[in-house]
């Protein structure tokens, strides 16, 4: 049965959806670098077009021959296979063109995808990158060959990589001051991502004979702008040109034919077609008419919080509306989404903008931002607080909850008054729910309801209204009863407009009910909950937090912002610590208590908490979690993290060891484990968020299962790895992965794939008291916190599986909370003891607050029995006689870790290996097929006993089967009992007439199964 530590305090135990370690093995070998040809991804171009190309890079002293290496992309069924006889130099380069027809098994790179190579096994990697969005060139290592991968200057196929932008790429004219004056000026601005150096470069007019040189050490920034006032005049029909520095090669230029009332100027700035300014703007951004915008708007959105969210335009005008192109954010930059090209709205149409071409998700607190295909024209916007229970729509001149979803047609704007639940049983209390959808109270007043029959109609009493989010129960038999078959319809005051009607065909056996609750389609309710929210067949069920409900800030206001996320908590002698991460900028804080709030230690340089670097001493390490081992901070910190800061739009999922014994201000971690390819693909923002390590010993003790080998996890098995292993939560898929790291070379293997139950994991946090894992999920799961324990039988034996799902506490508001931290049981208090949670959005100024979980009381089994308690075991009890299982019950999933000889002989005595776990218990022992017990004999400390084969046992294949005390199965195996020969005895010890064959008596080696060290735990 499973191990339950919070039976004591929960009222329910159901079970969230069930969760599985899956045992096959992993998808992609990891092998050490050190094993690995001296090839890497160098340059990549995935710019939506058909010519799509993958360069390789040589970087070792040596030729390597790459015939039959395989690419692929993100997905493992596109694969191409490299040529045969395909060698690269040392210092060489070689170029895939991965989507050339006349390649077998060619494809195109996508916007968010990846590029993979692998040895001719197809399942040794051997390098990758990945990237979100289109490179409006290529992406490129820079430097070449050596550094990150960065949007290049240029395409450079098979050659060194352009990372330095050129004056040709980069300048442009922006502006021109032509208004006969002697104060001409001529404005140039950078459009590239670098700063580029325009010393040198030469202005000119019409006339080739006047020219000017910019002067020495002239950059521009990227995006600024820089205003040259030459040295000659602009006329009234004139040309600014601008060459390189050899006066000979043009960059840019703009004619005009008379001079202009303010200025001529690029709009939009950089990239667009010049036009008369509204006003001068030198050395800034211009002053530009104001275009004019097509007739389409933000309609309708779905953001509530699952992989479904989309957008509807629509167009308003008189005529169709090009939209190809246009661009989609929400209120993340680096999320960028391209509508398709050759889309159009016809007039008074929609077209909705969905997943997978919508490429991320809309949270809670979210915008849609719409642009033009410039990416810079901003067509409309939308931003919002909290998911909608329906979609979010313009209603009117506002825009908010609809009262239900039109995906694709008009917003349905009418009352958000919904039939909620119908009670029809046939007695005289029949009565139908409704439900106010909206975020506001409405006044039903006057609302007429129905049945099948209109001349049966009951109206709503003055002065009722319906808060948001509440219900109004009508009672229906005093004007008529509901039939069998029959028909709840709702109309407005008038009694003519439709509201809402729901029909059946019999009584329902409790009630019929929406489901979900307010929004989803009738079905038969599991229980009626006349008056509150629905209960739903199939529905999470949760149970209450157990804890207290008040909560608590414990930070001063605006300490740190946004961004805090993992949360990790050291008792120490010296005082305790609260280790928190902050993703951006990525940094590592040390909190202290002073009695109030946790505040940064004040001492080396902990005051404003230390910058993070990955090993090679550079990046911006987006810190999602953090985690401590046994040792504590001294052991190393561990930080999970989803991508590097400086290289936002590209997904890095890689677990970080720091050292933070010195007084350095800023951190470069002493080991990484980049996971890229052993994860899914997944977006850059949706990485590694929870962390937590877990000790072997405990791992051991449970009967964790090892999904590499679909048997008992064994430390020894992944050397250098420590004395535990790394757990961490993906939010992109809400699973949970278990590694083992070694601690010197960086490699790692997956050793536990574990699903959450949740649509995505913020958190993680071992409770050593508990002996469970919490996972933990934000505002997009209402903030319930996940306990998973393994469990002991059944199909998930030895996987982490949910044990229940908890509410947050009432007290806390549905926040972005990211981290989570229990204190010790050391420090229980009154039966209590604190947690902290950390608020990424730093809500209201707050990013850390604290609450109550209540204690847990373990009580070990082997603790001496009290004398005086009238249960000790040393007092006379009655026996009971053992009972047999029935044979059907015995299952692979119970055959547990029992062995013995594959074969004996009537009358012979053999050793049956029942595990060391089980060493001094009482056990029965059985022989199948008719039941008959061999005796109840005591375990040995080796965790054996013996049992003597009956003489009368007809020969064949039968099973030995080892229960309990109490009856239950510790295990069984099958033996063959063998049939004597003629004018033979059954064996009898000694002197018998077979002779013992050794060979049948051997163990197998390794069958041993260590059974759970049961510990009773109640929650006091």
């Amino acid at each position: 049965m499973r191990r339950r530590p919070l039976a004591a305090l929960l009222t329910s135990l159901a079970l969230a959806a069930p969760l599985v370690i899956t045992s096959a093995g992993l998808a992609t070998t990891v092998a050490n670098a050190a094993e690995l040809p001296s090839i890497l991804i160098n340059e990549v171009e995935s710019n939506g077009d058909e010519f799509d190309w993958v360069e390789l890079l040589n970087t070792g002293a040596a030729a390597v021959d790459v015939s039959g290496w395989i690419m692929k992309d993100d997905n493992d069924s596109r694969t191409l296979t490299l040529p045969a006889g395909s060698t690269i130099a040392p210092g060489e380069y070689f170029v895939v063109d991965v989507n050339d027809d006349a390649i077998d098994g060619n494809f195109g790179l996508g916007g968010t995808d990846m590029a993979r190579v692998y040895l001719a096994d197809g399942a040794t990697l051997v390098a990758s990158y990945e990237w979100d969005g289109h490179a409006s060139v290529t992406y490129g290592r820079c430097a070449n060959g050596l550094g990150e991968f960065r949007d290049t200057v240029a395409s450079t196929k098979g050659a060194a990589n352009a990372c330095e932008v050129t004056a040709e790429a980069a300048v442009r004219i922006n502006e021109v001051e032509s208004s006969a004056a002697e104060d001409d000026w001529i404005e140039l601005t950078n459009i590239s991502d670098f700063t580029v150096d325009v010393s040198g470069l030469v202005l000119k007019d019409d006339n080739d004979s006047r020219t000017d040189a910019i002067p020495s050490g002239t950059t521009i920034e990227p995006g600024a702008f820089f205003a040259f006032e030459p040295s000659f005049g602009l006329g009234g029909a004139d040309v600014a040109r601008v060459f390189e520095v050899d006066g000979t090669t043009v960059i840019d230029s703009y004619g005009w034919s008379a001079h202009a009332s303010t200025s001529y100027g690029r709009c939009p700035d950089g990239i667009g077609e010049f036009a008369t300014t509204n006003t001068t703007t030198k050395g800034a951004a211009n002053d530009c008419v104001a275009a004019e915008l097509p007739n389409v708007r933000i309609n309708e959105i779905e953001s509530n919080g699952d992989a479904t969210d989309w957008v509807e335009l629509f167009n308003s005008g008189s005529s169709a509306v090009d939209i190809s192109g246009w661009i989609v954010q929400d209120n993340d930059d680096s999320h960028v989404a391209a509508i398709p090209l050759g889309t159009s709205i016809a007039a008074g149409d929609y077209y909705v903008f969905d997943q997978p071409a919508l490429s991320f998700g809309l949270g809670s607190d979210d915008s849609v931002r719409v642009f033009a295909a410039d990416g810079f024209t901003l067509i409309d916007s939308r931003s919002w607080s909290g998911h909608s229970a329906t979609t979010l729509g313009v209603c009117g001149s506002g825009f908010g909850d609809t009262t239900s979803s039109t995906k694709g047609s008009a917003n349905d704007c009418s009352a958000p008054i919904r039939i909620n639940e119908v009670e029809s049983n046939g007695d005289t209390s029949d009565w139908v729910e409704l439900k106010n959808n909206g975020s506001d109270a409405v006044d039903v007043s006057g609302f007429v309801l129905k049945d099948d029959n209109d001349s049966h109609a009951l109206t709503i009493d003055a002065g009722s209204t319906i808060a948001a989010g509440n219900y109004l129960v009508v009672e229906t038999d005093a004007e008529f009863g509901l039939g069998g078959a029959d028909s709840a319809r709702l109309f407005s005051a008038d009694g003519v407009t439709l509201v809402d009607g729901y029909e059946w065909t019999a009584h329902a056996a409790t009630t019929y009910a929406r489901c979900p609750d307010g929004t989803g389609d009738f079905e038969t309710s599991k229980a009626s909950t006349r008056g509150a929210a629905n209960s739903c067949v199939g529905e999470l069920e949760t149970s209450p937090w157990p804890g207290g409900s008040a909560i608590s800030t414990v930070n001063e206001m605006d300490e740190f912002s946004d961004n805090m996320s993992g949360l990790a908590f050291e008792s120490a002698t010296t005082g305790d610590v609260l280790w928190a991460a902050k993703n951006g900028p990525g940094a590592l804080y040390k909190l202290v208590f002073d009695g109030t709030n946790w505040v940064p230690e004040t001492s080396n340089s902990w005051n404003d908490g230390k910058l993070l670097h990955y090993a090679s001493g550079t990046g911006d390490v987006d810190a999602e979690g953090v985690a401590l081992t046994s040792a504590g901070a001294s052991g190393g910190v561990f930080i999970a993290s989803e991508r590097d800061n400086s290289n936002s739009g590209v997904s890095r999922p890689t677990i970080l060891r720091y050292d933070v014994s010195g007084a350095a201000s800023e951190l470069t971690a002493s080991q990484e484990w980049n996971l890229t390819a052993d994860l899914p693909v997944i977006a850059a923002n949706s990485g590694l968020e929870g962390i937590a390590w877990i000790p072997d010993s405990y791992l051991v003790a449970e009967g964790f299962v090892d999904e590499n080998t679909g048997t008992l996890y064994d430390p020894s098995t992944y050397a250098g790895h420590g004395d535990g292993l790394f757990f961490v939560g993906l939010e992109a898929n809400g699973t949970i992965y278990a590694y083992a790291l070694d601690q010197s070379s960086g490699s790692f293997d997956r050793v536990a794939t574990i699903e959450s139950g949740f649509v995505s994991v913020m958190e993680l946090e071992f409770d050593p008291t508990l002996g469970a894992l919490w996972a933990i999920c934000d505002d997009t799961c209402e903030g319930r916190s996940a306990l998973l324990e393994i469990a002991q039988t059944g199909a998930t034996n030895g996987s982490f599986d949910v044990a229940t799902v908890f509410e947050r506490p009432t007290g806390m508001p549905n926040l972005n909370n990211e981290g989570f931290a229990i204190v010790p049981q050391s420090e229980c208090v009154s039966g209590s003891k604190a947690v902290y949670w950390s608020d990424d959005s730093n809500t209201d100024g707050i990013a850390l607050r604290a609450g109550t979980i209540d204690c847990t009381v373990t009580t070990d089994p082997t603790d001496p029995t009290d004398p005086t308690d009238p249960t000790d075991p040393t007092d006379p009890a009655t026996p009971t006689a053992p009972v047999a299982v029935p044979e059907a019950s015995l299952i692979d999933g119970n055959r547990g870790s029992v062995s013995a000889p594959p074969s004996a002989s009537p009358g012979e005595t053999i050793t049956i290996n029942v595990g060391t776990s089980h060493a001094g218990s009482v056990v029965n022992i059985w022989i199948y097929s008719t039941p008959t017990l061999l005796g109840s004999p005591t375990v040995s400390a080796a965790g054996t006993v013996s049992a003597t084969i009956p003489s009368t046992l007809t020969p064949g294949l039968h099973r030995l089967v080892v229960t309990a005390a109490d009856g239950s199965v510790i295990g069984w195996a099958n033996i063959t009992i063998t049939a004597l020969e003629s004018g033979s005895l059954a064996f009898t010890g000694s002197g018998s007439a077979l002779p013992i064959q050794l060979s049948l008596m051997l163990l197998v080696a390794g069958l041993s199964m260590v059974m759970i060290r049961r510990r009773e735990k109640l929650l006091s």
